[in-house]
């Protein structure tokens, strides 16, 4: 495991953070900060951009295609100056972190040419078209379904069905969508991943309002959508292959990102506990502690991680990062409240949750069901990692 940085490579460090110092300080210094996916839309749309322009929305992609050709140490570095220097959420992180690289492994020169370029320069926001009512943790029961149908405009794919917890759907231009396309296919066969245009009017989008006041995600309705033919990634029926590799790039160099997001969160915590005196309080101090050793685990777990990922490998930490961050955040986000006290039971101001932390707890929630419940990334550990009988399913 790799845990050092050669003097090269902290160069680079000092000219991302050097960079990022100098928009956040000036031109996009209200930027600084936003950390809600739904803030400020348009003003991040100007900040992918830039980003863009600099060849740093995708520092791993290779040069031709707008990145920097970035080793995996240089991924890592940057994801954790991006978070270290406070810069907002990313708007097209899922373009950018999940299909991007899925196309650039399955997709064909003509979807790389037509789709990298909007993706880096912010020009195309994506959404993930996954889940359904019933089809979250048990993913392969998807049942959008789509047909091939020749029309004035050639060869299209025609979409029906239902996606929920779309996130970012409300502004977002193009959607990836897993559907089923062969007549009386079950389970992960039979199914395709179609690239789907937003704006048409075979695409309704319902913001579902959260308990945080926001409203990140939405449910999808597609009612005979349309998308060219030649938007589909792999062959027909090849889908569920395609949508296993986009979620392998969840657990990529973003992992650093992420935990120097919930660092940011951990000093604010400690900060709150300093300013109103439950720092002397050690049964807070000892669960702070617990949280610092925490981060620590998570750190050296996902660089091994993404250390054994250079070999192609999929390590037993790949499988367990995705459970052990969930529960953690959880346990931090009810370690704030007890912290705050009192004052975290009821909103500030005109805003329906000023204080951050109040957030953090209210999101939090989440942490163990979206992305695979608890439950479901036991059972992937101990069948897939530990090779454990599968667990009876019915038919």
């Amino acid at each position: 495991m790799k845990i050092g940085f050669s003097a090269a490579q902290e160069q680079f460090r000092n000219e991302v953070a050097t960079w990022l110092a100098e928009q956040l300080s000036g031109p996009y210094a209200d930027l600084r900060g936003v950390s809600s996916h739904t803030a400020m839309v348009e003003r991040r749309r100007v900040w992918e951009a830039e980003l863009g322009r600099a060849r740093l929305s995708s520092v791993g992609w290779p040069v031709e295609w707008g990145g920097r050709g970035a080793s995996l140490a240089e991924q890592v570095i940057f994801a954790e100056e991006y978070a270290r220097a406070k810069a907002p959420s990313r708007l097209n992180h899922l373009g950018v972190e999940l299909l991007a690289p899925t196309l650039l492994s399955y997709g064909t020169e003509a979807q790389k040419t037509r789709f990298l370029e909007p993706i880096v320069m912010g020009k195309e926001i994506w959404c993930q078209g996954y889940s359904e009512p019933n089809a979250g943790s048990d993913l392969a029961n998807v049942a959008t379904r789509a047909r091939l149908e020749s029309g004035p405009n050639g060869d299209e794919w025609v979409i029906d069905g239902q996606k929920i917890w779309t996130s970012l759907a409300a502004f977002a231009d193009w959607i990836f969508v897993l559907c089923r396309t062969e007549e009386g296919s079950r389970g992960n066969r039979g199914l395709s991943y179609l690239l789907v245009p937003m704006h048409q009017a075979g695409v309704t989008v319902r913001p579902i309002r959260e308990m945080t006041g926001h409203a990140e995600f939405n449910e999808t309705f597609f009612t005979g959508a349309r998308t060219a033919a030649a938007n589909i990634v792999g062959a027909p029926g090849e889908g569920w292959k395609v949508a296993m590799a986009t979620l392998a790039f969840e657990r990529g160099v973003s992992t650093l990102a992420q935990q120097m997001d919930f660092t940011n969160e951990f000093e604010a915590l400690v900060k709150a506990a300093q300013a109103n005196g439950q720092a002397t309080d050690p049964l807070i101090r000892q669960r702070i502690a617990e949280a610092s050793i925490g981060l620590s685990v998570m750190r050296y777990s996902a660089l091994r991680m993404l250390t054994n990922a250079e070999s192609g490998a999929l390590s037993h930490e790949a499988f367990t990062y995705r459970l052990y961050w969930g529960v953690w955040r959880k346990k931090l986000g009810e370690l704030a409240m007890d912290v705050l006290g009192p004052s975290g039971e009821y909103a500030h101001g005109d805003s329906p949750l000023a204080h951050d932390l109040q957030h953090m707890f209210l999101f939090s929630r989440s942490d163990t069901i979206y992305g695979g419940t608890s439950q479901i990334q036991r059972n992937q550990i101990a069948e897939r990692a530990l090779g454990l009988p599968k667990e009876p399913r019915g038919n």
